[in-house]
C-alpha cells in the first residue's frame, strides 16, 4: 500500500533556487559521456575515497523487519549496489545461515569488500556487474534470491534505464521474494543545492565527482515496479530533519521508502 502525501511545500527562496537550475542544463554531449562512464566514475570515486566515505548502515534492520536476523534465517539475500560492504557486514554478523550475493558497478568496490575481514567466500558472492547491460542470471541463480536490497542505488541510474534494472532484479528473485528500497525523494533538501550547470533533466543531476543522483516522486517509483509485474507492499515519503550545530544550519531531507513484492 502507498501512502501518497505531497513531500513539502518549497518556500519562495527555494523555488528560486529551481528555477534557477533550469536556466542552464548539462549539454547533451556531456551527458552522452556521463552515462558511458558511469563505471568508471564510480571507480574513481573508490579510489578516492576507498572504505572511508559511508558509515556502515546498521539501521537498515530498524527500518525493514524483513532484515532482522531471526527474519533472515535461511535466506538468500541479494545486495545491489554494495559499494565496500557497509550494508551486508552488519548483516553477516547478525546470521550464521543467511547466503549474500553483493555486486556493485565499480569493480574497485568489489575488491574492498573482498578484502573485509569479515569477508568469507563459502558465505558471500561479491562481483563486478552493470545492471543496465549485465544480467545477473549469469551470477545468481534464476528465482534463487529471497531479498533484494536496493538502498541508494537506483537514483543512480539514468530513468530510462531503471526498468531495465527491476526486470534484472525480477529474474533472479523467487516467487514471493522482496525488493527493499529506499532512495532520495523529490524537493528534498540535496536536490536544492545544486547550482546552474548541474541539472541532466527533471530530477535528474551530476554531482562534482560525475556521479549522478535522481530525486522520486511516489507514483512513478510505485508505476516502475508494477509495470514489471511486483505488488506494493508497502511505499512513503520518509522524512528527517539535519541539524549542523556547528553553522547553525538544519535540512530537511527527503526519502522514498518501501517493498515491492514479485508476483
Amino acid at each position: 500500500m502507498a501512502e501518497i502525501i505531497d513531500p513539502r511545500i518549497l518556500t519562495d527562496q527555494e523555488i528560486e533556487l529551481l528555477e534557477k537550475q533550469d536556466k542552464r542544463l548539462v549539454p547533451e554531449f556531456r551527458q552522452k559521456k556521463l552515462e558511458e562512464e558511469v563505471c568508471k566514475s564510480w571507480d574513481l570515486f573508490y579510489k578516492r575515497n576507498e572504505t572511508k566515505f559511508y558509515k556502515d548502515r546498521h539501521w537498515t534492520a530498524r527500518e525493514f523487519e524483513e532484515l532482522l536476523p531471526e527474519s533472515l534465517e535461511n535466506k538468500h539475500l541479494l545486495e545491489v549496489g554494495c559499494g565496500v560492504g557497509n550494508f551486508i557486514y552488519p548483516l553477516v554478523q547478525g546470521t550464521s545461515t543467511t547466503y549474500f550475493h553483493a555486486c556493485d558497478f565499480s569493480s574497485r568496490a568489489v575488491e574492498f569488500v573482498k578484502k573485509n575481514e569479515l569477508y568469507d567466500s563459502i558465505r558471500i558472492n561479491v562481483f563486478h556487474c552493470d545492471l543496465t547491460r549485465d544480467s545477473l542470471s549469469t551470477s545468481i541463480p534464476c528465482a534463487s534470491v529471497d531479498i533484494v536490497s536496493l538502498i541508494f542505488v537506483l537514483s543512480a541510474i539514468h530513468p530510462n534505464k531503471m526498468m531495465t534494472i527491476v526486470e534484472n532484479l525480477k529474474s533472479v528473485l523467487k516467487s514471493g521474494g522482496k525488493v527493499l528500497f529506499r532512495d532520495y525523494g523529490n524537493k528534498d533538501h540535496a536536490m536544492l543545492r545544486f547550482a546552474p550547470g548541474q541539472k541532466l533533466s527533471d530530477r535528474l543531476y551530476v554531482r562534482q565527482d560525475n556521479t549522478r543522483a535522481y530525486y522520486f516522486i511516489l507514483e512513478e517509483l510505485q508505476k516502475i515496479f508494477e509495470s514489471s509485474g511486483f505488488q506494493t507492499d508497502r511505499l512513503s515519503y520518509i522524512y528527517r530533519e539535519t541539524v549542523n550545530k556547528k553553522e547553525n544550519m538544519w535540512a530537511q531531507r527527503i526519502f522514498l521508502q518501501g517493498v515491492f513484492i514479485k508476483t
